[in-house]
């Protein structure tokens, strides 16, 4: 969920439901981010992202998969406009001493995989469009990530692809792109409890509502970017909330209900969440909800 998942800036109708953004970008970075851990795992396990590799992350949001990357060995660079907020975030992950959101939650680091600095070099977070991380004193990235799933709302895979245009010349040749989206919804699911966006929504539904993932998402995508399609995969990463109060914070900080928050109001929103919760509650109060991601790997021609 993207880019990272969160969209903090835009609704169908260009507002913005009134969040606390430094709340929700820690919610987004101790409650959500890690249900895709498996998801960027296996991305760079396929890929073998090592030492060798030069990494740009299209909307990195707070920054986690780019650390488990540089944890790794690569050199990483991650750009994104849309959220100071997380950008900070991202900075105190990959940049230690800079300032950032006290108390955001760090990944783990072992002695084999802390300071990143030494095996990859500094890693670069730059607010902006994707030309602003063009560094003509290093080589071609050989790695373009865009982790934030796509095709779960309405006109991302337009943005997504005028991001692609952006990012691919400073790719090298034959370098890979790594496209992610939701799995089939029948396997997902999170699908029921998204359903409650796509339905407040209405009827004023417009770019940034949620829509349910298709088959072909990534490789349409892919297709307009002028991109080589070469493999893809799905993995588990489901959804686990130690109760019904962190499963709500954790969605709504992914910003695919803001349409239904600024159409029907947050308490609404809040109430038809926890309803739609309710059967994936455990005795013991926890949320548990299997899904499935895909990722589609393309090549820059």
């Amino acid at each position: 969920m993207t880019p990272t998942l969160v969209r903090q800036h835009s609704t169908h109708a260009g507002t913005t439901p009134h969040v606390d953004l430094r709340a929700r970008a820690r919610d987004w970075s101790e409650i959500q981010e890690r249900m895709l851990v498996p998801l960027y795992e296996a991305v760079h396990e396929r890929l073998d992202v090592g030492g060798d590799t030069r990494v740009l992350g299209l909307g990195c949001g707070s920054g986690l998969a780019l650390l488990m990357a540089a944890s790794r060995g690569a050199a990483v660079t991650g750009v994104d406009s849309r959220s100071p907020e997380l950008l900070a975030l991202a900075r105190r992950r990959l940049l230690p001493g800079t300032p950032g959101e006290p108390g955001a939650a760090q990944a783990p680091q072992s002695p084999a995989t802390a300071g990143p600095h030494a095996r990859g070099g500094i890693p670069r977070i730059v607010e902006g469009p994707p030309e602003d991380a063009a560094d003509p004193t290093s080589p071609p990235y050989t790695l373009v990530t865009a982790f934030e799933p796509t095709g779960c709302r309405t006109g991302d895979a337009e943005e997504l692809g005028a991001l692609l245009a952006r990012a691919t010349p400073l790719a090298a040749r034959g370098a890979a792109v790594v496209l992610t989206g939701w799995g089939p919804p029948e396997r997902c699911a999170t699908t029921s409890v998204l359903r409650v966006a796509a339905r407040l929504s209405d009827p004023l539904r417009g770019p940034g509502s949620w829509r349910p993932a298709l088959r072909d998402d990534l490789e349409e995508v892919a297709q307009r970017a002028g991109l080589r399609p070469d493999g893809s995969g799905r993995v588990a990463c489901p959804f686990g909330y130690a109760d019904t109060g962190s499963a709500v914070r954790g969605l709504l900080s992914t910003g695919l209900f803001d349409a239904a928050v600024a159409a029907t109001g947050g308490e609404q929103v809040d109430k038809e969440l926890r309803e739609a919760l309710h059967p994936h509650q455990r005795p013991d109060g926890t949320v548990w909800m299997p899904n499935v991601f895909r990722y589609l790997v393309a090549r820059v021609p």
